[in-house]
Protein backbone atom coordinates (compact mmCIF):
# COMPACT_ATOMS: atom_id res chain seq x y z
CA UNK A 1 0.00 0.00 0.00
CA UNK A 2 1.00 3.62 -0.76
CA UNK A 3 1.49 6.36 1.82
CA UNK A 4 -1.18 7.90 -0.34
CA UNK A 5 -3.22 4.62 0.30
CA UNK A 6 -2.62 4.67 3.70
CA UNK A 7 -3.53 8.55 4.44
CA UNK A 8 -7.09 7.40 2.16
CA UNK A 9 -8.54 4.78 4.32
CA UNK A 10 -6.90 6.74 7.18
CA UNK A 11 -9.47 9.93 5.97
CA UNK A 12 -12.32 7.78 5.74
CA UNK A 13 -11.97 6.00 9.22
CA UNK A 14 -11.31 9.19 11.39
CA UNK A 15 -14.05 10.18 9.50
CA UNK A 16 -16.30 7.78 10.35
CA UNK A 17 -15.63 7.86 13.73
CA UNK A 18 -16.72 10.83 14.03
CA UNK A 19 -19.81 10.43 12.33
CA UNK A 20 -20.38 7.15 14.48
CA UNK A 21 -20.40 9.19 17.37
CA UNK A 22 -22.81 12.28 16.67
CA UNK A 23 -19.94 14.70 15.72
CA UNK A 24 -21.44 15.95 12.42
CA UNK A 25 -24.35 14.19 11.06
CA UNK A 26 -25.98 13.54 7.38
CA UNK A 27 -23.69 15.35 4.72
CA UNK A 28 -22.60 17.64 7.21
CA UNK A 29 -18.90 18.28 7.21
CA UNK A 30 -14.89 17.98 4.97
CA UNK A 31 -11.79 16.84 5.50
CA UNK A 32 -8.86 17.26 3.95
CA UNK A 33 -5.07 16.74 4.11
CA UNK A 34 -1.74 17.51 2.34
CA UNK A 35 -0.19 14.53 0.23
CA UNK A 36 3.83 13.84 -0.10
CA UNK A 37 3.79 15.46 -2.94
CA UNK A 38 1.83 18.62 -1.78
CA UNK A 39 -1.45 18.23 -3.15
CA UNK A 40 -4.59 17.38 -1.41
CA UNK A 41 -7.06 14.73 -0.66
CA UNK A 42 -10.53 16.49 0.18
CA UNK A 43 -13.86 14.70 0.82
CA UNK A 44 -16.65 15.55 -2.22
CA UNK A 45 -19.22 17.91 -2.17
CA UNK A 46 -22.27 15.88 -0.72
CA UNK A 47 -20.80 13.39 0.53
CA UNK A 48 -21.58 11.69 4.25
CA UNK A 49 -18.48 11.48 6.90
CA UNK A 50 -20.09 7.53 7.55
CA UNK A 51 -19.88 6.68 3.79
CA UNK A 52 -16.67 8.32 2.42
CA UNK A 53 -14.90 6.06 -0.19
CA UNK A 54 -10.97 6.27 -0.40
CA UNK A 55 -10.85 5.94 -4.31
CA UNK A 56 -13.42 9.06 -4.92
CA UNK A 57 -11.85 11.65 -2.59
CA UNK A 58 -11.07 14.50 -4.20
CA UNK A 59 -7.44 15.30 -5.50
CA UNK A 60 -5.40 18.26 -6.38
CA UNK A 61 -2.02 18.64 -7.38
CA UNK A 62 0.64 21.39 -5.65
CA UNK A 63 -0.99 23.46 -7.91
CA UNK A 64 -4.63 23.54 -6.75
CA UNK A 65 -5.68 21.75 -10.07
CA UNK A 66 -8.11 19.05 -9.26
CA UNK A 67 -7.02 15.79 -10.83
CA UNK A 68 -9.44 13.02 -10.00
CA UNK A 69 -12.23 11.75 -7.88
CA UNK A 70 -15.23 13.24 -7.21
CA UNK A 71 -16.08 17.13 -6.96
CA UNK A 72 -14.83 18.57 -3.66
CA UNK A 73 -16.57 20.28 -1.06
CA UNK A 74 -18.05 23.75 -1.22
CA UNK A 75 -16.02 24.83 1.67
CA UNK A 76 -12.77 24.25 -0.38
CA UNK A 77 -11.63 28.57 0.16
CA UNK A 78 -11.99 27.80 3.75
CA UNK A 79 -9.57 24.95 3.51
CA UNK A 80 -7.40 26.59 1.30
CA UNK A 81 -6.93 29.93 3.46
CA UNK A 82 -5.82 27.27 6.35
CA UNK A 83 -3.04 25.77 3.80
CA UNK A 84 -2.09 29.40 2.41
CA UNK A 85 -1.99 31.10 5.62
CA UNK A 86 -0.64 28.28 7.79
CA UNK A 87 2.50 26.22 6.10
CA UNK A 88 2.60 24.06 9.08
CA UNK A 89 -0.89 22.67 8.11
CA UNK A 90 -1.58 19.51 7.17
CA UNK A 91 -4.82 18.99 7.51
CA UNK A 92 -7.96 20.64 8.35
CA UNK A 93 -11.38 19.29 9.53
CA UNK A 94 -15.00 21.29 9.67
CA UNK A 95 -17.73 19.84 11.68
CA UNK A 96 -21.22 20.67 12.29
CA UNK A 97 -21.13 19.58 15.68
CA UNK A 98 -23.67 20.08 18.54
CA UNK A 99 -22.58 21.66 21.40
CA UNK A 100 -19.99 23.93 19.76
CA UNK A 101 -22.66 25.20 17.68
CA UNK A 102 -24.45 26.01 20.38
CA UNK A 103 -22.23 27.64 22.51
CA UNK A 104 -21.92 29.99 19.14
CA UNK A 105 -25.74 31.05 19.47
CA UNK A 106 -25.35 32.27 22.91
CA UNK A 107 -25.80 36.74 23.11
CA UNK A 108 -22.09 36.48 25.64
CA UNK A 109 -19.51 34.16 23.96
CA UNK A 110 -16.08 36.36 23.68
CA UNK A 111 -15.57 37.10 19.91
CA UNK A 112 -11.41 36.55 20.37
CA UNK A 113 -11.76 33.48 22.83
CA UNK A 114 -14.52 31.12 22.24
CA UNK A 115 -13.85 28.55 24.79
CA UNK A 116 -14.28 29.34 28.15
CA UNK A 117 -10.85 28.12 30.01
CA UNK A 118 -12.48 24.68 31.78
CA UNK A 119 -9.65 22.37 30.87
CA UNK A 120 -5.72 22.61 29.91
CA UNK A 121 -6.67 20.02 26.63
CA UNK A 122 -8.51 22.93 24.78
CA UNK A 123 -5.93 25.34 25.58
CA UNK A 124 -2.72 22.91 24.59
CA UNK A 125 -4.39 21.59 21.69
CA UNK A 126 -6.52 24.80 19.72
CA UNK A 127 -4.73 27.47 21.73
CA UNK A 128 -7.17 30.19 21.30
CA UNK A 129 -10.25 29.86 19.03
CA UNK A 130 -11.97 32.76 16.77
CA UNK A 131 -15.46 33.46 16.74
CA UNK A 132 -16.13 34.58 13.16
CA UNK A 133 -19.53 35.63 12.12
CA UNK A 134 -22.53 33.86 10.02
CA UNK A 135 -22.09 33.20 6.19
CA UNK A 136 -23.87 31.55 3.61
CA UNK A 137 -22.34 28.25 3.52
CA UNK A 138 -19.49 27.99 0.67
CA UNK A 139 -19.44 31.78 1.06
CA UNK A 140 -15.79 32.25 -0.51
CA UNK A 141 -16.18 35.53 2.05
CA UNK A 142 -15.58 32.50 5.39
CA UNK A 143 -11.94 31.62 3.27
CA UNK A 144 -11.51 35.57 3.77
CA UNK A 145 -11.97 36.20 7.09
CA UNK A 146 -9.96 33.27 8.09
CA UNK A 147 -7.14 34.58 5.51
CA UNK A 148 -7.71 37.50 7.61
CA UNK A 149 -6.31 36.01 10.37
CA UNK A 150 -2.82 35.73 9.26
CA UNK A 151 -2.25 32.25 10.03
CA UNK A 152 -2.61 33.12 13.64
CA UNK A 153 -5.30 31.04 14.83
CA UNK A 154 -5.46 27.18 14.21
CA UNK A 155 -9.17 27.16 15.21
CA UNK A 156 -11.84 29.07 14.08
CA UNK A 157 -15.64 28.55 15.15
CA UNK A 158 -18.52 29.73 12.34
CA UNK A 159 -21.32 31.18 13.47
CA UNK A 160 -24.38 29.03 13.89
CA UNK A 161 -22.15 27.04 11.75
CA UNK A 162 -19.55 24.85 12.66
CA UNK A 163 -15.93 24.45 14.01
CA UNK A 164 -12.96 24.72 11.72
CA UNK A 165 -9.30 23.37 12.75
CA UNK A 166 -6.10 23.31 10.73
CA UNK A 167 -3.25 20.52 12.54
CA UNK A 168 -0.71 19.27 11.73
CA UNK A 169 -1.59 16.15 9.92
CA UNK A 170 -5.26 14.73 9.94
CA UNK A 171 -5.15 12.54 13.38
CA UNK A 172 -3.94 15.88 14.82
CA UNK A 173 -6.75 17.96 13.60
CA UNK A 174 -9.32 15.34 14.44
CA UNK A 175 -8.09 14.65 17.72
CA UNK A 176 -7.91 19.43 17.88
CA UNK A 177 -11.49 19.38 16.97
CA UNK A 178 -13.33 16.72 19.51
CA UNK A 179 -11.13 18.49 21.87
CA UNK A 180 -12.85 21.63 21.14
CA UNK A 181 -16.53 20.18 21.45
CA UNK A 182 -15.91 18.44 24.36
CA UNK A 183 -15.44 21.70 25.33
CA UNK A 184 -18.24 23.62 24.53
CA UNK A 185 -20.32 20.69 25.84
CA UNK A 186 -18.73 21.47 29.17
CA UNK A 187 -19.57 25.18 28.69
CA UNK A 188 -22.73 24.59 27.51
CA UNK A 189 -23.77 22.16 30.36
CA UNK A 190 -22.31 24.43 33.36
CA UNK A 191 -23.63 27.94 31.74
CA UNK A 192 -25.52 29.64 34.61
CA UNK A 193 -23.66 27.57 36.89
CA UNK A 194 -20.76 29.97 37.61
CA UNK A 195 -18.00 27.49 37.03
CA UNK A 196 -14.54 27.55 38.39
CA UNK A 197 -12.44 28.37 35.44
CA UNK A 198 -8.83 28.45 34.80
CA UNK A 199 -7.45 31.53 35.74
CA UNK A 200 -5.06 33.72 33.36
CA UNK A 201 -1.72 32.40 35.67
CA UNK A 202 -3.00 29.04 34.98
CA UNK A 203 -3.19 29.14 31.32
CA UNK A 204 -0.19 31.33 31.59
CA UNK A 205 1.42 28.03 32.61
CA UNK A 206 -0.14 26.14 30.23
CA UNK A 207 0.64 28.16 27.00
CA UNK A 208 4.17 28.36 28.21
CA UNK A 209 5.28 24.66 29.56
CA UNK A 210 3.57 23.24 26.28
CA UNK A 211 5.01 25.79 23.76
CA UNK A 212 1.44 26.61 22.85
CA UNK A 213 0.99 29.34 19.84
CA UNK A 214 -1.26 31.54 21.95
CA UNK A 215 -2.26 34.68 19.68
CA UNK A 216 -2.96 37.48 22.37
Amino acid sequence: MTDESRLRELICTLAKSLFDRGLTHGSTGNISARTADGGLLVSPTGSSFGRLDPARLSRFDAAGQHLSGDQPTKEMPLHTAFYDTRSQAGAVVHLHSCHAVAWSLMPDVDEDDFLPPLTPYAVMQLGRVKLLPFFRPGDPAMGEAVRGLAGKRSAVMLANHGPVVAGKDVEAACNAIEELEANARLAVLTCGCRPRLLNKAQVGDIVTHFNVEWDA
